[in-house]
């Protein structure tokens, strides 16, 4: 049978490792020919090495998938350039892009210096619309020469971003600015046929394995390593089913599904809708569906009065509490 993503062409960033290889390794058991980025980089971005993203691609070409892998610097221009046009050279197209890639330089804001700043605010940020750039120009110059467009954008935003995190301040300010990029990107993208989609993942990688969620894991699971591909498996296959071919609700990979083309999946309040109006989806993640009240709510008569467009997730302080801890630490 074929995958959902049959014949679609992925780019996904970062995926050398963590959540970012899991997104590949699904997108590959879907039928997606794929290029795998990843500059080979330490935690904090510093070094670089080609052989993870080597890896993946052959990892995958063992299993019998198509992949290539790309070392490209996807937060500077040129290099964001590169790798949509290696896709392009190599496959003849491209359907997907996956924005992954990410670094953490975790400081007090009042420790941190300008360099710490700038280098996780230009890896997120501008390493996600850097590519999202290139790969949206292809795509609208393809739908105005009358060339049908069912393109994805995949963005991945954090619960640092949404609810804060100390010791975060640039990644999560980083990280909400993605989502506010995935809203309003997907309102401009739409008439090209392009949705674009963030999702706020939670796993125990090597970005989050000393920031506590070892410990909870260990309750969870009696092995860590396991407990990691886990994890990082979930949102792979979101992000999967959000690609793919298959009608949404399918029960396959969640990056795979998301690039669907028979899914078709419109881009949500967590990422906006063409047209902008807010919507939900039962299997979005927090990311956008989450937003506070516009207005204070009464609890004194046990009856709860949401604002129109408010979400569901906001429901009483308690249950906002939490939720904040259960996604902390944040990745």
């Amino acid at each position: 049978m074929a995958g959902i993503c049959d014949g679609r062409v992925v780019i996904i960033t970062g995926a050398g490792g963590g959540i970012g290889r899991e997104h590949a390794l699904a997108f590959s058991r879907e039928g997606a020919r794929l290029v795998v980025n990843d500059i080979g980089g330490a935690r904090d971005g510093s070094g670089s090495d080609t052989g993870p993203a080597q890896q993946v691609a052959d990892e995958i070409v063992a299993l019998g998938g198509e992949a290539v892998a790309n070392t490209d610097d996807i937060s500077t221009w040129d290099g964001a350039e590169r790798i949509v046009a290696q896709a392009i050279a190599t496959y003849g197209t491209l359907h997907v892009l996956v924005n992954n890639a990410g670094i953490l330089r975790d400081r007090m804001m009042v420790n941190m210096t300008e360099s710490e700043w700038d280098a996780v605010i230009k890896v997120h940020l501008k390493g996600t619309f850097a590519p999202a750039h290139h790969a949206a120009a292809y795509w609208r110059d393809q739908s105005k020469a009358g060339t049908p467009v069912d393109a994805r954008i995949i963005n991945t935003s954090s619960s640092s971003g949404i609810y804060g995190n100390v010791g975060q301040s640039n990644y999560g300010a980083a990280k909400a600015g993605i989502a506010a990029f995935t809203v309003i990107t997907s309102q401009e993208l739409g008439r090209y046929g392009v949705t674009v989609n963030a999702i706020a993942p939670t796993a125990l990688t090597r970005m989050t394995e000393d920031l506590g969620l070892a410990a909870l894991s260990k309750r969870r699971a009696a092995s860590t390593s396991s407990t990691r591909a886990t994890s990082a498996r979930w949102w792979s296959t979101w992000a999967a089913r959000r690609a793919g071919t298959s009608p949404a609700g399918s029960s396959r990979s969640t990056a795979a599904a998301s690039a669907s083309t028979r899914a078709g999946w419109p881009a949500r309040r967590s990422s906006g809708r063409p047209g902008g109006r807010p919507a939900r989806s039962p299997r979005s993640s927090p990311t956008w569906s989450a937003r506070p009240p516009a207005t204070p709510t009464r609890w004194a008569t046990g009856r709860r009065s949401r604002p129109a467009g408010a979400c569901s997730l906001w429901g009483c302080p308690a249950r906002r509490l939490r939720l904040a801890r259960s996604m902390a630490p944040h990745c």
